[in-house]
């Protein structure tokens, strides 16, 4: 049986999925068609129900709930990961509402967070999230909401933090950020599903078994990233809670997903968003 998995080049990813799509670990009989996009490509094919597994924000998954189900292993979750809005000169978080905000796509978690922190902020613009810096450095736009490696190396580029997203959810929740979660298509068999997440689950033991070496499908996918950044990037977004998502991640993304309701005036599913 032959699943499409749709994830990003991102480090975190590519060393989550490296042995799972490069026959380093046994995938009982599955096979694996591996489609490496930015997340906010991702997220809209959800909307279509494009691939089978894939990598997405948490609105785009509840967006697409119907479909798709959260599976435990393979989510960025974690305590102080969140995205950082960003400007060239400093300003203070009260102007944020006023000011023109480069946002990395509207179905992202960075976006909702920013919703969560300063509702009357509406003037945001999609941008790729790798152009962001460069938007708020030429003046295009007055801030940028920056996630991904950017988060490290901002201020190399004189830019400022405004506010820390995730550390402002962690203030009011007191639960982890969740980021992105890996979602599976609820139509296929349940012993397949229970399959994925157990192949995703030892794809990362083995890359953890194997860290800090970093693999060469990371290093190749990571593009003129420093083998420095790549690894606080992994150190960052990979931890206990890509093995599994546990009591407490779970909590969180209940959280998000109840926020994120109220947010759009919607009622909560009485379907389960997990897989299992």
């Amino acid at each position: 049986m032959k699943l499409t998995l749709g994830f990003s080049p991102c480090p975190n990813d590519t060393f989550i999925f490296d042995a799972l799509v490069n026959g380093k670990i046994d995938t009982e009989g599955l096979a694996f068609e591996p489609v490496l996009e930015d997340v906010e490509t991702l997220n809209k094919w959800a909307l279509e129900g494009k691939l089978d597994v894939t990598k997405l924000s948490f609105p785009a998954l509840f967006r697409s709930a119907q479909q798709y189900a959260i599976l435990s292993a393979g989510s960025a979750l974690g305590n102080g990961v969140g995205p950082l809005l960003i400007s060239k000169e400093p300003v203070t978080p009260e102007s944020v509402q006023q000011q023109s905000i480069a946002i990395p796509g509207r179905n992202t978690t960075a976006n909702f967070l920013l919703s969560f922190a300063f509702p009357q902020a509406t003037n945001r613009e999609p941008v790729l999230f790798s152009e962001i810096e460069n938007k708020v450095l030429n003046e295009e736009k007055d801030l940028g909401l920056i996630i991904h490696e950017n988060r490290f190396t901002y201020a190399q580029r004189g830019l400022h933090k405004v506010r820390d997203l995730g550390e402002y959810w962690e203030q009011q929740t007191g639960l982890p950020v969740p980021l992105g979660c890996i979602a599976i298509k609820r139509n296929l068999e349940k012993d397949v599903q229970k399959k994925v997440d157990r192949l995703i689950r030892s794809s990362l033991e083995y890359a953890f078994a194997h860290y800090p070496q970093l693999p060469p499908y990371v290093e190749a996918h990571a593009q003129e990233m420093d083998k420095a950044v790549m690894r606080q990037h992994i150190d960052l977004y990979v931890n206990q809670y890509s093995l599994d998502l546990g009591t407490a991640g779970r909590a969180a993304i209940e959280k998000l997903y109840a926020v994120y309701c109220q947010q759009e005036g919607l009622a909560q599913s009485a379907n389960s968003l997990f897989a299992d």
